[in-house]
């Protein structure tokens, strides 16, 4: 069921872009009177799932969902229509209009799809506000895995700033140290201040890492609730207590009891409570897994957490701000691509990758970020001078507005098949990436 749920999601945020962006192209076509034959949202070899004409346009479905496509007449596209492009131009055709009028039909795609993001950020501002944990809320310290381990982070740690500058958001200091391409962490550690290095090329592992919980917060253990026939309920142990020990070691927080229970699986335990003002052990079975059957309490019980309401004047600002900064980070994060150390161009994926962005129960606030961070995406990666992408065409145009020399139609559709050939390999190389992790995690 979650699979279903991550799957629909997707579908319906990609449907939501490709109207956008090819309505972008559509409706700056009919704004020069360019015609428009048609507007598809997937692709429809072969047949379409439905269709209709209205006003010389034809509207359909198709059926293969990779994306959507608007054919605007006299134009060398992935259709590969030669024999319309054969005959004389028309006045309607898109080979017709000035330079500069192509140039905007082109872009608009990209236009419109900046513009959703920014009315989608100031939506989900004015609905919802903002809400996240401080770092500096972060007052029991971090946790860290094997690899925030491997990295010089240690359990207790609290970081101060990361490459010497504040992050205000918790959860974004995984993606700043990758981003940036961070070379230390200052975190205090026993009531000092101490500065980790970054071992060279550990921003690849961290790429690689399959998890964002490499650094997380710690919590001190309050019994928030009970498993199906628990093994704590049954020995005395009540919500609300804090477990502060097990067989005399103090573990105040946590994660401190989760790695000390693995000691005595499938054994008794005498575990230490805080109720009230009395300190109480109690004898537990612990089960084969390590478990006692106790659930925490809410972790952001025990935080500060910050939390601005927009009213809609605010939001639009600060909705064009958050979009600014997704495509300035978008753009670092293609930056990554090419570094010779982060090498993230080996963790590019497809279609299951983006799928598993999106949560696996119906959440419309993490819904609407998600399809306005991917219509940041779809924009910037639309816009690369690639053939067959609206870059290419978009940077043809340039030379062509510059040199005062338009380049020949059998040029353009050498280069329209090289780009559907680059298109079609990447799309086979991201989603090949995602077939292998898959088929390694099985």
């Amino acid at each position: 069921m979650d699979i279903l749920i991550k799957v629909l999601q997707l579908l319906l945020s990609l449907s939501i872009l490709v109207i956008f962006h090819e309505f972008g192209h559509f409706i700056t076509a009919k704004a020069f009177k360019t015609r428009v034959e048609k507007f598809y949202l997937f692709f429809n070899p072969w047949f379409s799932l439905f269709k209709f004409t209205f006003k010389e346009t034809e509207y359909g479905l198709g059926w293969l969902p990779l994306g959507g496509y608007v054919k605007i007449s006299g134009m060398i596209d992935e259709s590969m229509d030669k024999e319309q492009m054969k005959l004389p131009p028309q006045p309607w055709e898109f080979r017709s209009k000035p330079a500069w009028q192509r140039l905007i039909i082109m872009l608009g795609g990209v236009i419109v799809n900046i513009l959703l993001a920014v009315l989608i950020y100031i939506f989900i501002l004015a609905w919802w506000g903002e809400k996240y944990l401080p770092t500096a809320e972060v007052k029991y310290g971090i946790t860290v895995d094997s690899l925030g381990y491997e990295m010089g982070l240690r359990n207790g740690d609290k970081i101060i700033t990361v490459g010497n500058k504040q992050v205000e958001e918790f959860h974004k200091i995984p993606a700043e140290i990758i981003i940036e391409e961070v070379k230390t962490v200052q975190v205090e550690r026993g009531g000092k201040i101490e500065n980790i290095d970054i071992p060279k090329g550990f921003l690849n592992k961290l790429v690689h890492h399959r998890s964002s919980d490499f650094i997380g917060f710690r919590i001190p253990f309050y019994v928030g609730g009970f498993s199906k026939d628990s093994p704590a309920l049954a020995a005395g142990i009540k919500e609300k207590d804090r477990i502060i020990g097990i067989n005399g070691v103090s573990t105040l927080y946590f994660d401190e009891f989760r790695e000390k229970i693995k000691e005595s699986k499938g054994q008794e335990a005498i575990i230490r409570v805080v109720r009230e003002a009395d300190t109480i052990d109690r004898i537990v079975n612990v089960s084969p897994e390590g478990l006692i059957g106790v659930l925490a309490q809410d972790p952001t019980e025990f935080f500060n957490l910050k939390e601005k309401k927009y009213s809609i004047v605010q939001a639009i600002p600060a909705g064009t701000v958050k979009t600014y900064k997704g495509v300035a980070n978008y753009l670092k994060q293609l930056k990554l691509l090419f570094s010779s150390e982060v090498k993230a161009y080996e963790s590019v994926g497809g279609f299951i990758t983006i799928g598993s962005i999106f949560p696996p129960e119906w959440d419309w606030q993490a819904f609407w970020g998600l399809t306005a961070f991917l219509s940041i995406m779809l924009a910037i990666l639309n816009i690369l001078p690639i053939p067959a992408l609206d870059g290419g065409h978009v940077a043809f145009l340039l030379y062509e507005i510059v040199a005062r020399r338009k380049p020949s139609d059998k040029f353009l559709e050498y280069a329209q098949i090289v780009g559907m050939v680059l298109l079609f390999g990447l799309l086979i190389f991201a989603n090949g990436n995602d077939v292998v992790r898959w088929l390694s995690n099985r």
